[in-house]
């Protein structure tokens, strides 16, 4: 029977080694698969000058939150204007009113959108690069009152000169103006003209009272109750003769209301239902000192005419500057504003499309009291109804606040106003101003740590709430193209 050699050895007391036990086999990584520095073993590789900066991971997505469970993909779809990166997961940030009023599944309900922030963070610069963006998408812009003339470079790259609104320019602006409501007026029928007449003469009332009332009556201001409204209806109607059987509907400018006032007609005297004229002069005598105001103090020769101006409705952006009214103090500026969206509004209809309108510097407008308030916030109700996209600018919530005292029906219509802009970007804070944003805006101590803090530490920060859902996004923008249009400090260079 034949032996192995080492059995015969060992009947000679000599043992060979034993063969050493395999060493056991490395563990295999079941995530991750990092390359040999050296590089891969094959052709044409070799070793390399440093290791890989980065390793590889294969795992499945219900795995990767273990991994890193902060980061989430963007709630929102990627249609819209591309404002920037979306810090909380690197994603491009795409803003869209109109769309995201459409999706039941994001909570916006209107597309207003309420822009706060400290000066020099970056407000007019995602302003103006939203509305450079969105005009991609058809729509345009319509910047009712630039005070400061930040929109004059971005109207200009466009060929688009701005109109200048102020004592000495040639350009008139009658706030009265029907627009295009009152074209073709003679071929309505009757239940046509009714509604028609309902909007325009409402419109009208608006701007009335808004402009009477801002005026100061000592520590207060004149007010403008039922009486003095019916005053004002009737005067609009005699002048434009707007009755369902009227074949024209004549436009209505400040002068002729003065005029009807101060020589009142017969039929008027008696519509109203005063006993003589005396008691009508004697009861409307404030009335009329305070439209004669609006005639003869700053807004002589601006607001009291037809109007002149000849926007091109097909350009994509048009401004109306008041930088020359800055002079005459916040109050002829905020009346001003107020002008200018009542004529804007008339203007609705003019192109039928998709329309921005920026309201620069709101807190003018609505510190000269509750009737001025009243007329805002009509306008961002009709948000909904003439589908326009309403950019508010402030500097901070609280200058909601400033339209009258703690507690006035004013203040109490400001709060509410600030309830009617689903979205809200908001800009670098100073801590003293920080709990308007949980009082004001119910964001609570979270946002009030991102804007006060991680907003302040760059310009183009910002915080972008969406309803309830809140978006860190810093603005991009191009430096050739968008750069030299956004900047708002070349008045200082």
């Amino acid at each position: 029977m034949a032996r192995s050699i080492d059995q015969l050895l060992a009947d000679f007391g000599h043992t060979l080694p034993a063969k050493p036990a395999e060493a056991p086999a490395k563990p295999v990584r079941r995530f991750s698969q990092a390359p040999s520095w050296r590089g891969p073993v094959r052709r044409n590789s070799g070793w390399v000058a440093s290791r890989p900066p980065v390793k590889r991971y294969r795992i499945t997505s219900d795995q990767a939150g273990v991994f890193w469970p902060w980061l989430t993909s963007s709630a929102l779809p990627p249609t819209g204007a591309p404002m920037g990166t979306d810090m909380t997961n690197g994603s491009t940030f795409y803003l869209d009113p109109h769309g995201w009023v459409r999706d039941d599944t994001i909570p916006v309900t209107n597309p207003n959108i309420f822009v706060f922030g400290k000066p020099g963070r970056g407000k007019s610069a995602w302003v103006k690069a939203f509305l450079n963006r969105m005009f991609a998408f058809g729509y345009q812009a319509l910047i009712l009152g630039d005070p400061k003339d930040e929109y004059e470079p971005m109207c200009r790259h466009f060929g688009v000169e701005p109109f200048s609104i102020g004592p000495g320019m040639p350009a008139r602006l009658n706030p009265l103006d029907p627009g295009p409501m009152a074209a073709d007026w003679a071929n309505l029928d009757r239940d046509e003209r009714r509604r028609r007449s309902s909007i325009i003469f409402g419109r009208w009332l608006v701007l009335l009272r808004s402009l009477i009332g801002s005026q100061s009556l000592g520590a207060g201001k004149v007010p403008v109750g039922p009486t003095e409204e019916q005053v004002l209806k009737a005067v609009l109607q005699d002048i434009a003769h707007a009755t369902d059987d009227a074949r024209v509907l004549t436009p209505v400018v400040l002068p002729q209301i003065w005029q009807q006032l101060h020589s009142p007609s017969d039929q008027l005297i008696s519509d109203l239902r005063y006993p003589d004229r005396p008691t009508f002069l004697d009861d409307t005598r404030l009335l009329r000192d305070a439209v004669a105001q609006l005639i003869s103090g700053a807004f002589a020769g601006i607001f009291d005419a037809p109007t002149t101006v000849a926007i091109d409705w097909n350009a994509p952006i048009q401004s109306l500057s008041l930088s020359r009214l800055l002079p005459l103090g916040d109050d002829a500026v905020g009346a001003a504003l107020l002008c200018l969206n009542s004529w804007g509004t008339a203007m609705r209809d003019v192109s039928g499309k998709p329309r921005i309108n920026v309201r620069d510097e709101v807190w003018r407008q609505l510190r000269l009291g509750a009737a001025a308030v009243s007329s805002f916030d009509a306008d961002l109700r009709l948000s909904r109804s003439h589908g326009d996209i309403e950019i508010a600018n402030a500097h901070k919530p609280s200058d909601y606040l400033g339209a009258g005292h703690a507690g006035s029906q004013a203040q109490q219509i400001a709060k509410d106003v600030l309830h009617l802009g689903d979205i809200k970007v908001l800009f670098g804070q100073d801590p003293e101003v920080a709990d308007d944003l949980e009082e004001l805006l119910e964001l609570g101590p979270v946002a009030r740590r991102l804007v006060t803090g991680w907003a302040m530490g760059g310009k183009g920060r910002s915080l972008i709430a969406v309803g309830t859902r809140l978006h860190q996004v810093t603005l991009t923008l191009h430096p050739e193209l968008e750069e030299p249009l956004t900047d708002t400090n070349q008045n200082l260079a």
